[in-house]
């Protein structure tokens, strides 16, 4: 059994990478985050074995779609060096990279999507320091305390 240190929800959309990519492939490099906080937290704060929610993101309709968990410390993120890549950046170098990335690892499918609309009718529980339903908050990576997590996943059998 993995003991979990964090609890994090990464975004993406299913058009680009989803659930069931994840759950085909196993394991995946977490690559193209250019969002300096949303950096911040993978490179600093997560670690091996932390607990993932996976959030299908720009979608109809968004939401929590499974669970995943880091499998690895943080490292350079190779596209900032790939010239080919959308995620190119000029300014870094493998002496001083800019862009940092984690490997996260399938673990799960939900049985049905957690809304984002569900989610939301449980703001008062989640609190206001919960990310995802604040307004304006664009983060692709943000952290989760043990309670969230747990209300969170509570909610895959509630109906």
């Amino acid at each position: 059994m993995t003991v979990r240190r964090r609890f994090w929800l990464m975004k993406s959309e299913p058009d680009c990478f989803s659930i069931d990519d994840l759950e085909r492939v196993g394991t995946e490099p977490w690559t193209g985050v250019r969002n300096y906080q949303a950096r911040n937290f993978m490179r600093n704060g997560m670690r091996h074995g932390d607990g993932v929610l996976f959030y299908h993101s720009n979608c109809n309709p968004p939401g929590i779609a499974g669970v995943a968990s880091v499998a690895s410390d943080a490292y350079p993120d190779p596209t900032q060096f790939d010239r080919t890549s959308h995620y190119f950046d000029p300014k870094a170098t493998r002496e001083e990279p800019r862009w940092f990335n984690v490997d996260v690892r399938f673990e799960r499918k939900l049985s049905r999507l957690i809304s984002l609309e569900e989610i939301r009718g449980h703001a008062d529980d989640l609190g206001d320091e919960f990310a995802l339903i604040k307004r304006g908050s664009r983060l692709s990576v943000m952290p989760v305390s043990s309670a969230q997590w747990s209300l969170l996943l509570s909610l895959e059998s509630a109906r």
